[in-house]
């Protein structure tokens, strides 16, 4: 069950991205706003809540999402482990994707690929823009992919690691 301060982001949503922006607006300014839009994010889809990232910025075809270092993402060379930061940069990708397409256009990973340029260690951040191509609009004949990019910084400002998401855009009947 949807807690009653936020509306359901369900699968037979046509409009994903505006209801994100939405609960984003209606939360983000408030105590522990921030930690409840990604407590949300993590409800609707729940894999994606058990790396524990906080949406810092979410705005159309942006997203920023921070990790604490702890414990129960690390592996056994104490620093985050790499599954942690993949599933990070797929929390951006993800809202920043959504809040970008239009109405009626849906999008489902494919295959996510990663380059992990240094041990990530501290806070980090993960930041992704993501721009829609000029084929996809709710009456689009058939799917295209896409790829977005996201890249994960230590509190130094080092990149750690860049992902590429393999998106799959389709109207919502294919």
């Amino acid at each position: 069950m949807t807690p009653p301060f936020l509306l359901p982001v369900s699968r037979a949503n046509p409009s994903p991205g505006r209801q994100l922006l939405s609960n984003w607006d209606r939360l983000h300014r408030l105590p522990l706003g921030k930690r409840l839009f990604s407590w949300a994010v993590g409800y609707t889809a729940p894999y994606t809540g058990t790396v524990g990232g906080v949406y810092t910025d979410v705005r159309p075809g942006f997203a920023r999402v921070v990790l604490r270092d702890r414990r129960a993402v690390r592996n056994h060379l104490a620093s985050v482990h790499a599954v942690a930061l993949v599933n990070l940069a797929e929390m951006a990708s993800g809202v920043a994707l959504m809040t970008a397409l239009p109405p009626g256009v849906r999008g489902i990973v494919t295959g996510l690929s990663i380059e992990y340029r240094k041990k990530a260690r501290g806070r980090l951040t993960c930041e992704c823009e993501a721009a829609v191509p000029s084929a996809v609009s709710p009456g689009m004949p058939a799917s295209v992919t896409h790829d977005v990019h996201a890249a994960i910084a230590d509190s130094a400002g080092d990149v750690v690691a860049v992902a590429t998401v393999h998106w799959r855009l389709s109207p919502p009947s294919a």
